[in-house]
Order: C-alpha cells, then sequence, then structure tokens
C-alpha cells in the first residue's frame, strides 16, 4: 500500500483524549464527519468508549462515515499493575479486535493515567514493567493485534534514557511518536537507527521546541504546553517530519502514519473551524512529501 494511503487520523487532533480533564470532547460523528470531509479513510480509536462501548457501536459508527479502525491507544500502569488493570485491558483488546484493528499501542501508564508528572523507576519497578509488558504482548497477539509500546509524555517510558532501557530490556515492537521523543529528548533519527526493525506504528507530530522544552525540564505542565502551542501543523514546527518519514520509509516501513497533533478544547467550535484546520494544513504537508 503506497504511503499516501498509509496515512489515517486520530481523535486527540480534535482534542478527544483519556487524560483526566483534558477540556472539552466533540461528538464523535462531528468528528469522524470531518476526518472523511478531508479524505481520511481510517482512524484510530480514540479513548475506550469514546466509538461505543461495544465492537458493534464502534463498527456502526466508523460505517456510518465510511472509516475503517487502525487500532487505539491503551494506556497500563506496568510499573503496578494489577489483575483488574490487566482484566481492564483484555476487555478494551477484545473490542479492538472485534472492530477490525490492526494494532494496539501500549504505553506505560503513570498511576494516575495524568501525563503531569515525571514517572521515574527503580530496577525492581523496570522488571515488573518488562513482565507485565510481556503479558500484554501475548494478549494482544492471541487477539490477532499487532503491538507496540509508545513512549510517551507522563510515563514510565519518556526519556531518552528510559527508551534506550526498554530497547536493551525488551525486544518489544516500538511506535514512533515524532513529537513524544522529541520532547523526551531523543531524536526520532536515533531511534530509527538503533532500532528500524522494530518500529510498528508510526504517530506524526510537529513540535515547537521552544515550548517542548519547558516541558522537559519541568516549568510547565504537558496539558499547559499544549494550549501553548507545543504541537503545530506538520511543516509548521521543528521537527523534521519529512527527512522523517524519508528514513522510515527507505528502511522499509509498512504500517500506519498517523496525524496525532494533541490540542485541548475550552468548547465546541464553530462548524467546520477548530482543529479541522490544523488537520486540512498537515494532510497537505503530506501530501506534498509523496510527491
Amino acid at each position: 500500500m503506497s504511503f499516501a494511503n498509509r496515512i489515517g487520523g486520530a481523535p486527540i487532533s480534535w482534542g478527544v483524549c483519556e487524560a483526566p480533564g483534558w477540556g472539552y470532547e466533540l461528538f464523535a460523528d462531528r468528528v469522524l464527519a470531518e476526518m472523511a470531509a478531508l479524505g481520511l479513510r481510517a482512524t484510530e480509536l480514540g479513548p475506550t468508549g469514546y466509538l461505543g462501548m461495544t465492537s458493534a457501536d464502534v463498527r456502526a459508527v466508523l460505517d456510518r462515515h465510511g472509516l475503517r479502525l487502525i487500532g487505539g491507544f491503551l494506556p497500563v500502569p506496568m510499573h503496578v499493575g494489577t489483575g483488574a488493570d490487566l482484566t481492564a485491558a483484555a476487555l478494551a483488546m477484545d473490542t479492538l479486535a472485534a472492530a477490525g484493528a490492526e494494532v494496539v499501542v501500549l504505553a506505560a501508564r503513570s498511576g494516575d493515567g495524568s501525563y503531569d508528572r515525571k514517572v521515574r523507576l527503580d530496577d525492581g519497578e523496570w522488571r515488573r514493567l518488562f513482565a507485565t509488558l510481556d503479558t500484554l504482548r501475548e494478549m494482544a497477539g492471541d487477539r490477532g493485534l499487532r503491538p507496540s509500546l509508545h513512549p510517551h509524555v507522563g510515563t514510565a517510558v519518556e526519556d531518552r534514557d528510559a527508551v534506550l532501557r526498554l530497547l536493551d530490556g525488551s525486544d518489544v515492537p516500538v511506535c514512533l511518536d515524532t513529537g513524544h521523543l522529541l520532547i523526551g529528548g531523543m531524536h526520532p533519527v536515533e531511534l530509527l537507527d538503533q532500532a528500524a526493525d522494530r518500529i510498528a506504528h508510526v504517530h506524526l507530530k510537529d513540535v515547537d521546541l521552544a515550548v517542548a522544552a519547558t516541558v522537559r525540564d519541568g516549568g510547565r505542565s504537558y496539558m499547559d504546553a499544549v494550549k501553548a502551542g507545543l504541537y503545530t501543523p506538520l511543516g509548521a514546527g521543528d521537527a523534521d517530519v519529512a527527512g522523517i518519514v524519508d528514513r522510515l520509509e527507505t528502511a522499509g516501513y509498512t504500517g500506519w502514519y498517523v496525524l496525532e497533533q494533541d490540542c485541548a478544547l475550552a468548547g465546541p467550535p464553530d462548524a467546520g473551524a477548530g482543529p479541522v484546520g490544523d488537520v486540512r494544513r498537515s494532510l497537505e504537508f503530506l501530501m506534498e512529501v509523496a510527491r
């Protein structure tokens, strides 16, 4: 499948997020209708329950807008995991698989699910994380889902040291997120140099590095940084998105490129306004890259 046909959307680009207190949540039908109007034909799930509580509900709302399901983001507190956490993860994977997803994007969630504090693990907690991750990978495989671990701000795998420890301690496939890696202090090209064969999924973001530095040094919360313009439309920030895509394609990457431009809304934008404009600009940039 060509590069242009492997570009997908995600509700987070419309401000829909699983984090507590994130902001106003647009109705799913509006988000999916705007995706489809932009020419997108596939999307990630968004927070569990956003597109419906059952796989039949999810399929119905996607079918209504002519979209297919790529996969979903699943944060699990792997370093302090309990049976209840894995039960919830299993149910989420069941819904993804039954709704036709290909990918489950795992994140090593903080204890309370927020993204506004550093998560530092001791050696015992790393061992627990790796063991839980092995279990989650097996659960995903049993359901026909391709697992990947997403280095992410405010999780146990955030900064460069944690990513390198993950690569050394586990052979789990990885989700390359151009934004979160840069915010954590690791250039995406370094991850490609070390583990190109482990990239199973890609989230494309562009970043204002001056704002990103305030998150990395603790001067601003992730949420406040998002509101301050941490993410820009692709091509308008400091990440070399075109160069990263070229490196991925040259390395033989054949998976999805999901547009993820995290934003937070204070209220409902007018029809045709709001996040859809930034997503349109990002798509136009990627179409130029494809040419």
